[in-house]
Parts: C-alpha cells; sequence; structure tokens
C-alpha cells in the first residue's frame, strides 16, 4: 500500500477545487447563468488552467479577469455580468457582495477617473470603446441591483449608493436621501463613512457648483487631489472611487471566526 498516494490526492483535489469562495462562486454562476458564459467564468470551471491556493488570491485573479489592473479590455463588458450575478445573490457573504458592486462602479467609472488623474494628458492604456462597452453593461444591469436595497446589508448599501449616483434618474435619485438618513445619523462628519454618505447626497443633488466645492473641500484634507482644469464629473468620481475603496477596505476585512 503506498501511503504517500492519499496525502498526494488530497493535494491535488485542493489544487483543482481551490478555496471555498471558488467553489461558492461556481455554485453560484451555475445556477445563475446556465447558458453561455462570458470568458471570465473560466476561471471557475476550469480549475486545471487557473489553481487558486487561498481565497485571497481567487479573489484577486478572478476580479482582475474582468477589470485588468483597472483598464477595461474588450471582454470587460461581457464579464461585468458575472459579478452582477454574484452581487445579487444572498448565498455569497456580503463581504464578497460588497467588492463585486465595488468592481462594478470601478469599471464604470474608468475613463473618468482616469482622465482626473492624467488631465491634461489622455489617461494611459485607455480603450475608449471597450470602456463605452463595459459602462452601456455596467448601466444596463444597476436597476436590478438597486431593488436590492432592502434585503441588503449595510456595506452593500453603501456601494450601492456609489453606483446610484454613477447612473443618475429621475427615480433612484429622489429616493437616495431617505435611504441614507441612517447612515447620517450613526456616522458624523469627518468619519469615512459620513464624509462618504454626505458627498454620495452632494452628488445625487446634481448642483454642480455646490459638488466642485465639496470635492475641492475634502481632497485637499485627506485624498489625492485632481487638477482644477479636470471636468467636474471626472473629479467626483475620482475622489467618491477612492472613498469607496477605504471604506470597502474596513467592512470587507475578514474577521476571525468568519
Amino acid at each position: 500500500m503506498d501511503t504517500h498516494a492519499e496525502p498526494e490526492q488530497t493535494r491535488h483535489d485542493a489544487i483543482a477545487s481551490g478555496p471555498p469562495i471558488r467553489q461558492l462562486f461556481r455554485d453560484v454562476i451555475a445556477d445563475r447563468l446556465p447558458g453561455r458564459r462570458p470568458p471570465q467564468a473560466a476561471m471557475l470551471f476550469d480549475a486545471e488552467t487557473y489553481p487558486s491556493w487561498d481565497e485571497r488570491s481567487f479573489l484577486g485573479d478572478f476580479y482582475n479577469e474582468i477589470l485588468h489592473q483597472d483598464t477595461c479590455r474588450p471582454a470587460t463588458a461581457d464579464g461585468v455580468v458575472l459579478l452582477a450575478a454574484l452581487a445579487v445573490d444572498s448565498r455569497v457573504p456580503a463581504r464578497q457582495r460588497f467588492q463585486a458592486v465595488e468592481v462594478l462602479f470601478r469599471a464604470a467609472t474608468v475613463a473618468e477617473r482616469h482622465l482626473a488623474e492624467t488631465w491634461p494628458a489622455a489617461p494611459h492604456h485607455a480603450d475608449p470603446d471597450s470602456e463605452a462597452r463595459t459602462r452601456s453593461a455596467v448601466r444596463g444591469l444597476t436597476p436590478d441591483l438597486l431593488t436590492r436595497w432592502s434585503a441588503e446589508c449595510p456595506a452593500v448599501r453603501l456601494a450601492l449608493a456609489g453606483l446610484a449616483v454613477v447612473f443618475p434618474t429621475d427615480r433612484t435619485l429622489p429616493a437616495l436621501t431617505p435611504r441614507l438618513q441612517t447612515f447620517a445619523h450613526q456616522h458624523p462628519q469627518d468619519t469615512d463613512i459620513g464624509d462618504y454618505v454626505r458627498f454620495v447626497l452632494v452628488l445625487a443633488a446634481r448642483d454642480d457648483d455646490r459638488i466642485l466645492t465639496v470635492t475641492e473641500k475634502l481632497t485637499d484634507s485627506y485624498w489625492t487631489g485632481t487638477a482644477r482644469g479636470v471636468p467636474t464629473r471626472a473629479r467626483a468620481l475620482h475622489l467618491l472611487g477612492q472613498m469607496l475603496t477605504k471604506i470597502g477596505a474596513g467592512l470587507t476585512r475578514p474577521r476571525t471566526g468568519q
């Protein structure tokens, strides 16, 4: 009897299946997208080509496969449907639902955020066609995501609020103010969540002068600033992206025992 056979088989199975979150993602996508899937789904179903040892490396690789180093590629628009499917499934832990919505936000705002960073030069590695297709794809998915507001946890609601002001409508914007009041009461100004929520409400009001004033005030105090000649929307989304990433780093940090 080969005493090394069983440990070796166990190791092979671990490489093939990957961490539990990968198996969960695979189950969710199999249920929600039973037909033809975008190419990025291979990371879930082709374990030999895409081995993953742990949760952190898998998640990083998976999101990067869709939004590669924060840039849009021709397949990015197709891949965002995977994020939306994960974001609306209650089997997916809140940490990963938040991350899925955050990546959707980043994918939809690539052009503006990068413009704000490189102004007046053109953004590096820009792909206007892929960025436009991705933005359109995320816009089409956003209404279904927002309908989950009442069922979502506070962390995911924060991410959804950011997505709502990227794609403002006469229906969604008026609903943001009462929906965010609890956050505003619980988190004062000069806190990460408090400032983020109040900035979302400023964006929802669509007053360009006020948006510019608040953007400059916040960036001067806490965040990486942008040139004053940058269009107001680009500056605001650049700031909002920084704020969402920071609160997400705290909200999505794994806790002992979870």
